[in-house]
C-alpha cells in the first residue's frame, strides 16, 4: 500500500482560518494518515550503535496470512453448547406441555405451532377473545412453574 503522501496547505488554500482550525485539519490528516498507512505496513527498526534490526508486524492483519499460520476462527453458526441447551430445553417444554389438559395443549398448539392469533382462534371456537387471552396467559403460567420444577 502507497503511503499517503499528499498534504493540504491549509494556510494557502483557506487564507482566512484561524491557526486553531489550521491546526485541527492538519492533526486530522495524521490520523488519517494513521488509518491509512501506520496501522498497516510492518515496521523494521534498526539499532546502528548494538547492530540489530527489531520488526515490528503490522497492527492489521490479512485474512489469508492468518490462514496460512492455521490461525482457527470461531464458527460464525451457533455454538454446539447453545444448541444442547436449546434441545434439553424443547424436551422439557414439551414434556411439560403433556401435563396440561387436552383443551389447554389444544389451546397452546393452535397459538404457538399453527400460528393463529388470538383473535382468529376466538372467532374460530366461539370464546370470547379477553377470555382466551387470560386462559393462555394462565397457561403459560402454568407452564412455567412446570419447567421450573
Amino acid at each position: 500500500m502507497a503511503k499517503y503522501q499528499y498534504k493540504t496547505n491549509y494556510r494557502k488554500r483557506y487564507p482566512g482560518l484561524s491557526e486553531k482550525i489550521i491546526e485541527e485539519l492538519e492533526k486530522s490528516d495524521r490520523k488519517m494518515e494513521y488509518q491509512q498507512y501506520d496501522i498497516k505496513v510492518e515496521h523494521c527498526q534498526i539499532d546502528i550503535v548494538n547492530k540489530t534490526v527489531t520488526y515490528f508486524p503490522s497492527r492489521e492483519d490479512s485474512y489469508d496470512r492468518l490462514l496460512e499460520e492455521n490461525h482457527q476462527f470461531s464458527a460464525d453458526g451457533e455454538s454446539v453448547e447453545d444448541i444442547a441447551i436449546k434441545s434439553v430445553i424443547i424436551e422439557k417444554m414439551f414434556r411439560s406441555l403433556k401435563m396440561l389438559s387436552a383443551e389447554d395443549q389444544n389451546l397452546i398448539t393452535e397459538l404457538y405451532f399453527k400460528g393463529k392469533s388470538e383473535r382468529q382462534l376466538s372467532a374460530e371456537t366461539g370464546i370470547h377473545y379477553m377470555t382466551l387471552h387470560n386462559r393462555k396467559n394462565r397457561i403459560l403460567k402454568n407452564l412455567k412453574k412446570i419447567m421450573e420444577n
